[in-house]
Parts: structure tokens; sequence; C-alpha cells
């Protein structure tokens, strides 16, 4: 028996909800259904701050949150939404003039793109290198051939995935100037980057404007800006991926990205068994390799969403090699037996909850 299921991901804890998202579109979201909660001690201090200028949007496939606080709040926000927008009109593989639809469908022909998708098209293709190709965006076909665009959830045959894999590789696009070339029948999509970069753009955007504190909850990627009215830091939770009505903890952040892949966004069970969408670039198939979640905290977005699928993607033992290759790297990640490792960075920032335990990576 097949059974299709979408959870949420990523809860801010300061948020009373988060974000929401369909799940037979493009995969450009990393969070599908929200939690409709709040933490009981989070709300009451939230209650004795001065009331934010916040606005609700559906972008990107999901639910959005932007909280902003200032006399430019207004303003910040009606420009961060246009600029969302925007991107979305680049980025997204089902809007037919978006720069992603217009490579895909001109396979093997340049296309002259928006320098937002160049950006992203590049910043994608440096953690690819980075992180031994774990991340891949040339995978979308097989994302879609697993159903997890269309919502026609199926195990393809084995020689259809091998088909596909002939079509993987990111080292084949090339980018001159403002001009994307794709291998003939290779498609991409920025699934793993766009709410990153849109993040940066709203973070951006808010400075520009004086702001000095907010909150940009764009599908439970999460951007803190700056510190709440009240000096505290900001606390973003992070869902127990075997029990999402939980938290294993919650970090304390200011000016810092929270963004987490995992195997319960986005997901089918066929006969007993679980299959996600994050596609490993190696075997076409869903990743499966030790990691359930992969929590990445960062300065920007951009980095932390592309770092959070090509960790996961990557294993546990790969992983915590990885972060401690990389000191510049935060992470938080969960194993298939529920044991959780952090970065030494994070070991005054993250408070873990239920009792559980975090092993810290010395790096």
């Amino acid at each position: 028996m097949k059974k299709a299921v979408a959870l949420s991901i990523v809860l801010g804890m300061v948020l009373c909800g988060c974000s929401a998202s369909q799940n037979n579109h493009d995969t450009s979201s990393k969070t599908e259904v929200s939690v409709q909660s709040e933490v009981s001690e989070v709300s009451k201090e939230e209650s004795k701050l001065p009331e934010p200028e916040s606005r609700d949007i559906f972008a990107m496939d999901t639910y959005m949150v932007l909280k902003a606080y200032g006399s430019n709040a207004k303003k910040a926000l009606e420009e961060s939404e246009k600029e969302i927008q925007r991107l979305e009109n680049l980025f997204s593989v089902n809007i037919a003039d978006s720069d992603i639809a217009r490579i895909n469908a001109n396979s093997g022909n340049p296309v002259t793109v928006n320098v937002s998708t160049k950006t992203a098209i590049a910043k994608a293709i440096e953690i690819g290198d980075m992180t031994d190709g774990a991340l891949d965006i040339t995978v979308y076909p097989l994302v879609r051939e697993w159903g997890f665009t269309t919502g026609d959830y199926k195990i393809p045959d084995e020689w259809l995935i091998d088909w596909h894999l002939g079509n993987v590789g990111y080292q084949k696009i090339v980018i001159n100037g403002n001009i994307v070339t794709v291998p003939t029948e290779f498609e991409i999509d920025l699934g793993s980057v766009a709410k990153g970069y849109a993040s940066d753009a709203v973070a951006q955007i808010l400075v520009e404007n004086g702001i000095t504190s907010g909150l940009i909850n764009l599908g439970g990627n999460v951007y803190a800006l700056g510190r709440k009215p009240d000096g505290s830091k900001w606390k973003v939770g992070i869902e127990n991926p075997t029990d999402t009505s939980k938290m294993i903890g919650y970090l304390e952040v200011q000016n810092k990205a929270v963004i987490t892949s995992g195997n319960y966004e986005r997901f089918f069970e066929e006969d007993g068994k679980k299959y996600w969408h994050i596609i490993d670039p190696k075997t076409g198939s869903p990743a499966d390799n030790g990691i359930i979640s992969a929590t990445i905290v960062g300065d920007n977005g951009l980095d932390c969403d592309a770092l959070s699928t090509a960790l996961f993607v990557m294993g546990t033992d790969k992983a915590i090699e990885f972060c401690k290759a990389h000191k510049e790297i935060d992470a938080v990640l969960v194993t298939k037996d529920m044991k959780i490792y952090a970065t030494d960075g994070l070991e005054k920032n993250l408070t873990m909850t239920d009792g559980l335990k975090c092993e810290f990576i010395k790096r």
C-alpha cells in the first residue's frame, strides 16, 4: 500500500505558525505542512514585545511569514514581498518564461538569464564542488520521476533511474557571463538554493530600510535579523525528525540563517518503506546514508540552504568530517538511530529538550 505524507521541518519558536506548501509543484520548498502550535514560554516572552509589522506571503510553493520592527517596517516588507515574487518568477520550474524553465526548455543551447539566476546557479556549482557532488541541481528529472513534483509517487524501474543518471552532472553546466548552457536533455532546479537566496535578499532590503530587528521565515528557512527589541536573541527550534510534534532543541541566534533538510519534509511510503525527495546524485534514489535531519547555521541563507541538502546526502561520517574541515560552518545533524551531533561553534547557543543529548564535534 502506498501513502503520501507531508510534514513540517523547521519550527521558528518565536512564530505562531510556520509555513505550509503543496507537494505537487516544484522542489523549491523544504517545508510542507505547518505545525500550528506555539511554545508557551516563548509566547509569554513574545507578548511583552512591541507589535511588529508582519506580512504573510504565499510564494515559491510555500507560506512565508516576515516580521520587522521599526518605523520603515511596512515599506521594507512591501519591498521584500515584491523581491520574493521577482525571484519566484526567475527561479520556478513551473513558470513557463522563468529563467530556469527557459534553460530546461532549451537544453543544449545558451540562454541569457538574470544576474540573480546566474548567482544562484554559480553558488550551487560552488557547493557541489565543495561537497564532492553531494549537491547537484541536475537531479531534477529524477525528483520528478519519483513523483515528488507531481504527487504521482512511484519507485522507478532501475533502467529508468540509470537512464536519468546519464543526464546528471552539474559540472557540465556552463556559465559565461549571464549566459547559461546545460547539455541536451539536462534539466536543473534551484530548490536547494532558492529560498536561501531569497532570505538573503529580504535581509538586505530590511537593512537598507534601517530595520535592525526582524524575522524572515520562508517556509521554515529562517533568518534572524539582529536581536528582538528587548535585546534577547531569537529562538529557532529544530523539529524532532522522528516525532514532528516535538523539538530536539532550539538555537538562540542573531544575524544568522537556520535552515534544515530532513527526510520528513516530503515523502511517501510503499510496502512499509519510506522514500523521501532528497535524491542522491550518485544513486538516483532517495539519499539514505544515515542522516535524517541536517540543520545549517550561518551568516547567509544561500550557503545554508545548499549545505543543508549536501550534508544530508553525504551521510553521517562524511558530514562530520566535512564539518571538521570547514570550521566556518555550523551544523546540527540527527542520525537514523537518533544520535545528535553539533559543531562546537553552537555549544553556547544550542539548548536540547526532552532529555536529549548532543555530542559536539570538536574542531
